[in-house]
């Protein structure tokens, strides 16, 4: 885990256009955090642009932006995946796809021109989108005696935890989630309550 545990994207999907010699670049950003999701977005924009040539692509996923991929599409190699990636690197944004689709103009453009132009759409659709901070997050489940709520909920309130999946019976359990920088003190408060035990889940 890096020293971080924010994390930039963009908050939903958005578009931008390029235009040079005729020939149409229509980028579409999304927010995305599963892998399996990015496949079917991308079918979903060749049927809504089936007359495009070509739908290139590139991604990035995770908090530590350890997952990317790139596709050219049939363009010349490194002149369209790459540059898109590169605008994705430029916001230092992750959990986002951008596609862009186009529609040749009937003018050759070269690779120069190819660079820039999947640079800009990818640059008009990351500009026309919302980019937002996000936290990575720590979740456990907590096990404990019904007599210690009081103590629970008091921590949870302390420190803004959040909180589903409550059972509450002789024997309570909370799903809790905090963030990632936190967890050290959390677990600390909560190791001081007698009979609770805890679980990690997950992080995201």
């Amino acid at each position: 885990m890096t020293s971080s545990d924010t994390y930039k994207t963009i908050k939903s999907q958005s578009e931008g256009l390029y235009k040079e010699k005729g020939s149409r670049f229509i980028a579409s950003a999304w927010p995305v955090s599963d892998p399996d999701n990015i496949m079917p977005i991308i079918d979903t924009i060749r049927k809504d642009h089936h007359d495009a040539r070509h739908h290139c692509f590139a991604y990035m996923l995770g908090p530590e932006r350890e997952v990317w991929r790139i596709n050219d599409d049939g363009e010349p190699s490194g002149t369209a995946g790459r540059p898109i990636l590169g605008q994705i690197n430029s916001y230092q944004l992750t959990n986002i796809l951008i596609v862009v689709s186009r529609y040749f103009g009937g003018t050759l453009l070269g690779v120069s021109g190819l660079i820039n132009a999947y640079r800009t759409a990818a640059f008009s659709a990351i500009k026309n989108a919302a980019i937002i901070e996000c936290t990575v997050n720590d979740y456990y489940e907590i096990i404990f005696n019904y007599d210690a709520i009081n103590d629970v909920m008091k921590i949870i309130k302390d420190e803004d935890i959040g909180q589903s999946g409550q059972v509450f019976d002789l024997e309570c359990r909370i799903i809790i989630s905090f963030r990632v920088s936190l967890r050290e003190k959390i677990l600390a408060r909560l190791e001081r309550i007698e009979g609770l035990k805890h679980k990690y889940l997950n992080t995201h």
